[in-house]
């Protein structure tokens, strides 16, 4: 892969992880679950976090990189996020969060199979597991929160 189109990609999961930092420091600002607010905050701080990974992915530091398999619950797999993002109720957040972490699951683990090359595979994949972690998050406080008073 030329390093033109290997830019482009990077500063496209670069933006969408800006994105990710803005949506839940978005839902932060807005809910009013003080439980919900601590999860929210450390997931803005992870998401700073994958910034940080593919900025050093453009400066060529990628290093070595595990990519652990993450399990699932598989409860955002057949939920639906409600239309829009005003007046969440606390089993809303959750669902809006478990769809947007499986999003961009998705989008890391399709891009790990764009590249042939070891390195780059690497970071996708230690990325989408991360994503894959925030999920499993997410349907793990959905279970004891919500399906636990069903």
């Amino acid at each position: 892969m030329d390093s033109q189109k290997f830019m482009e990609i990077i500063d496209f999961a670069i933006e969408r992880e800006k994105e990710a930092v803005k949506f839940y420091h978005h839902l932060l600002e807005h809910t009013r679950f003080f439980d919900m607010k601590e999860v929210l905050r450390e997931f803005e701080m992870m998401e700073r976090g994958h910034i940080s990974v593919l900025e050093n992915m453009k400066k060529k530091q990628v290093g070595d990189l595990v990519a652990p398999k993450v399990e699932t619950l598989q409860i955002g797999d057949y939920l639906v996020a409600p239309p829009t993002l005003d007046n969440l109720d606390y089993q809303d957040i959750l669902i809006v969060g478990m769809k947007r972490e499986e999003l961009s699951m998705k989008l890391y683990t399709d891009l790990a199979s764009d590249f042939n090359e070891p390195e780059m595979q690497q970071v996708f994949e230690k990325l989408a597991s991360e994503e894959a972690k925030h999920k499993l998050r997410f349907e793990r406080l959905y279970d004891q929160e919500v399906l636990k008073e069903n």
